[in-house]
């Protein structure tokens, strides 16, 4: 790969295809390093599925509200504000703790926890979770796949031009296939619009 791919990857904690996502991610970054950058978006399935109407935002809600990710997503954007390494582990060490130790993600002290065993400063994670303009930074995610890009659901990878794509994969792709997946997802988004749903028919 001679020019760096860069895109937006809309993902849920909740949504049980982000966990092969998170694990297709680790792989890009320990193949290609600096020539892949992931931005990972917050986009809330509840959201999407609401029985409340449009109006009804999950990130204008009351704290102590009933939610399955927004506290993650919360903690999620806790730990970027300390760094992009310290977001990538918290982040992945979630996906991980909520889809193969069957977790959920709903518990504070779950994340805090969870945060000084992945080496953040747990006293600013936890100063930065009560902060409520990460609730925005949330909404801003949401509707700005869901405006722009026409996102609906998770995982969406959003390429430079607004080129996206819906991705479930069963599984990550073994190593040696996963950058070669990722040049023919980003050729398929931005150079072949033509194309608008490809499934398996079993």
């Amino acid at each position: 790969m001679t020019e760096p791919i860069a895109f937006d990857l809309y993902f849920d904690y909740i949504c049980p295809y982000t966990q092969a996502a998170s694990v297709w991610a680790r792989q890009l970054d320990e193949l290609l390093g600096d020539q892949v950058a992931i931005n990972w978006r917050a986009f809330p399935i509840e959201q999407v599925n609401s029985p409340h109407g449009p109006e009804w935002k999950l990130w204008e809600q009351p704290e102590g509200g009933l939610s399955q990710g927004l506290l993650a997503f919360r903690a999620g954007k806790a730990a970027a504000r300390q760094a992009p390494a310290a977001f990538n582990r918290f982040h992945h060490a979630m996906i991980d703790l909520r889809h193969i130790s069957r977790r959920t993600l709903t518990r504070r002290a779950t994340l805090v926890k969870l945060a000084n065993a992945n080496g953040l400063d747990v006293e600013r994670f936890e100063r930065d979770l009560d902060d409520r303009a990460l609730l925005t930074e949330i909404g801003e995610d949401y509707a700005t796949g869901r405006e722009q890009f026409g996102v609906f659901g998770t995982p969406t990878l959003v390429f430079p031009g607004g080129g996206s794509l819906y991705l479930q994969m069963t599984a990550a792709p073994p190593i040696e296939e996963a950058a070669t997946l990722l040049r023919g997802l980003a050729h398929m988004a931005t150079e072949q619009p033509y194309i608008l749903e490809i499934k398996r028919p079993a």
